[in-house]
């Protein structure tokens, strides 16, 4: 408290001494201009060299000082911008260690999520780069919450076309705190631990717990063929759940007639993440559930859920 009070004296002092450094500055150029000024209604012949002489000194006093004035000025501007840089600086390192603590943290204690790549060979080159890009959404996302989630990357290949499309979009993707594997879901996780997301599945996910490997399908369809991910976890011979959309939100008309359930798997990992930190499906998808997939969470409802 000590030290505040004392560097607020002396940021006050130094203003004080700024403002009358400046006062003085002005009362001298408004003397010395009073000055030229008599000089300049004087008769040219009776200019003595003297006079010329002292005329020219002021002048160069005068210029000096403005300049002088100028350059503190300057100084000042520079050093409060310098001192905002260091500040944002300071935080953003802040910020990034503690993302990264958390996710370290994650890596030993988290909620297992992962994403199944083994369908990937199904998609396009643009699918596929959009795929790549769902899974920078996805790790941001974890990377910002308060309470990450472990995440893995399974059926990775090395030499897999999603593989060198995600280093080629992704900046430091190899240097994501999340692991890759070219191994199955299934050798990597106990089977009896193994919940798949699917929009077709007939089970709602109640809620996100920690002794549960979630899978999401990592594909992008734009032809949308149906069941795939049902397909993909009946192969595995897994326990299936869907989002609870309907026990939670309604259909909204629309001029196409248009509702669907299919998500991006960053924006079903968001509202993962949502539901686990907060407890509420209700919360989760109203702020992550898309309003153009033509469903909304009804207002005021009289409850919230758990």
């Amino acid at each position: 408290m000590t030290q505040v009070v004392s560097e607020s004296s002396e940021g006050q002092t130094n203003g004080v001494l700024e403002m009358m450094e400046l006062l003085c500055i002005d009362v001298l150029e408004e003397e010395e201009e009073q000055v030229l000024q008599s000089s300049d209604n004087t008769e040219p012949t009776q200019f003595s060299k003297n006079v010329l002489r002292k005329q020219r000194h002021w002048e160069r006093k005068l210029a000096a000082r403005k300049s002088k004035r100028k350059e503190e000025k300057l100084r000042r501007k520079l050093n409060r911008c310098s001192g905002h840089s260091e500040q944002l600086q300071i935080s953003k390192r802040v910020t990034k260690a503690a993302a990264e603590e958390r996710l370290a943290e994650a890596r030993t204690n988290g909620v297992k999520v992962c994403v199944d790549l083994s369908m990937s060979h199904r998609m396009s080159d643009k699918e596929t780069s959009r795929l790549a890009a769902q899974l920078r959404r996805l790790y941001g996302a974890n990377k910002r919450a308060s309470r990450p989630f472990h995440v893995f990357l399974t059926s990775l290949r090395e030499d897999s076309r999603l593989m060198a499309e995600c280093v080629r979009m992704n900046d430091g993707f190899l240097n994501y705190a999340m692991e890759r594997t070219e191994r199955s879901c299934l050798d990597v996780f106990p089977q009896e631990s193994v919940v798949y997301l699917s929009p077709d599945a007939e089970e709602a996910l109640e809620q996100v717990e920690r002794d549960k490997v979630y899978v999401l399908g990592g594909l992008v369809d734009e032809s949308v063929q149906k069941t795939l991910s049902l397909s993909r976890a009946k192969e595995l011979g897994v326990r299936v759940a869907r989002l609870p959309i309907d026990e939670h939100m309604r259909k909204t008309p629309n001029d196409k007639n248009f509702h669907s359930k299919i998500l991006a798997i960053n924006q079903v990992f968001d509202i993962m993440l949502t539901v686990f930190d907060t407890g509420s499906w209700t919360k989760a998808l109203d702020e992550y559930f898309p309003r153009a997939k033509g469903y909304v969470v009804p207002q005021n409802n009289g409850h919230d859920d758990t």
